[in-house]
């Protein structure tokens, strides 16, 4: 049978899950699924019901995940290299607390990514 999947649409891949081939390329596969969400956090909270398969950032997931409440599929082959990224306006106007900010995230995402 089809295995159902949780889609977030807002996400890079959308509709596509990428992986990690054996001999080391990547690859994607197409999926589909009967629930479409547009936030992490709903894409978790559909997971969580079980509703179906998702990818959802591991910091967000990470607690449901060593709560037992979640378990993760194929690990040695989901891509981890997802960025996050920081958008702001020209660095020479930005404001300190902006800055602050940016290197108070990029120092938490290093320590518990």
């Amino acid at each position: 049978g089809k295995v159902p999947c949780i889609i977030d649409t807002n996400s890079r891949f959308q509709n596509h899950i990428r992986y990690f081939e054996p001999g080391g390329g990547t690859n994607s596969v197409a999926t589909r699924g009967p629930i479409e969400v547009n936030s992490p956090q709903a894409t978790l909270r559909a997971a969580r019901s079980g509703l179906g398969v998702a990818i959802v950032p591991d910091f967000i997931a990470r607690p449901h995940i060593q709560s037992g409440e979640l378990v993760t599929l194929f690990d040695e082959y989901i891509s981890r290299d997802r960025g996050i990224y920081a958008v702001y306006p020209h660095r020479r106007y930005l404001p300190a607390k902006v800055r602050s900010f940016v290197d108070y995230l990029s120092n938490w995402f290093r320590k518990n990514g």
